[in-house]
Formats: structure tokens, sequence, C-alpha cells
């Protein structure tokens, strides 16, 4: 798949490096992986602002749609439109709804029609693949 944004595995690396990502940022972003439950940096961040692809800097979520949903990773009911795009997933022996960052690929995590109303969205995304500005 192409994404706006295209980059080698070296060149990610040092961008992540240069915004000092969370150490399984890489390997979450550029390679699928899930960082552990209850250990990501936002799982538990409720200030007011807005959450960005740590890889290119897209935004892709307000902070006044996250809320717990006690899974153990930041969870958010509505996506900016256009951010995230959606891919079937069937690793793990499972069928999930992979998300993307629109503009480079990045893995964010999945989405789950388990979440409140009015969209019964989850994002349940990685810290790791997530960084935050703080609202002026």
């Amino acid at each position: 798949m192409s994404f706006p944004v295209q980059k080698s595995d070296a060149q990610w690396q040092a961008e992540l490096a240069s915004k000092q990502a969370e150490s399984v940022a890489f390997q979450v972003t550029r390679h699928a992986a899930t960082e552990r439950p209850f250990t990501g940096k936002y799982e538990a961040h409720w200030a007011d602002g807005s959450y960005h692809c740590i890889c290119c800097g897209a935004k892709l979520f307000d902070s006044d749609t996250k809320f717990d949903a006690g899974c153990g990773w930041p969870s958010f009911s509505e996506a900016i439109p256009g951010a995230i795009q959606e891919n079937v997933d069937r690793s793990h022996g499972m069928v999930r709804v992979e998300t993307v960052c629109a503009q480079c690929g990045a893995h964010l995590g999945h989405v789950f029609p388990d979440g409140p109303q009015p969209t019964g969205l989850r994002y349940c995304m990685n810290s790791a693949a997530l960084d935050f500005e703080k609202q002026d």
C-alpha cells in the first residue's frame, strides 16, 4: 500500500529516536507489534489536547473522544475524519479491523464495535504509536 509519507526503516528509526519515542515504537508502528496492556504512557492520560501519529505527526484524535475502556490501551470513540485507514487483520487466528495512519501507514491499533454512543466504536490504540499535543 502506498501512503503520502514514505520513508525507509532507517529513516523511521531516526525519526522516532529524534522524538524520543518509546522503545517499542518502531516495532509497533512499522511492524504491527502491540505493547503490553496497562504499560503505555497514554493509557491513563487525561489532559486536554490532541493525539497525533508518532511517526509523521498527523492529527488522529481529540482528547474529548478519549474514554476509559478498561482494556489497558488508550481508547477513543471517534477519529479525526480521514486520519485513519482501516484494514482487515486476519493475524493471530481472528478477524479484526486494524487501524493505520492514513498519511504514513503506521500501525496504530484496532477498532472494535463496542464503544460508547453515539459512534459505538472503540479505537484501541498503542500509546507507542501516539504523540500528544497539549491544548493551549
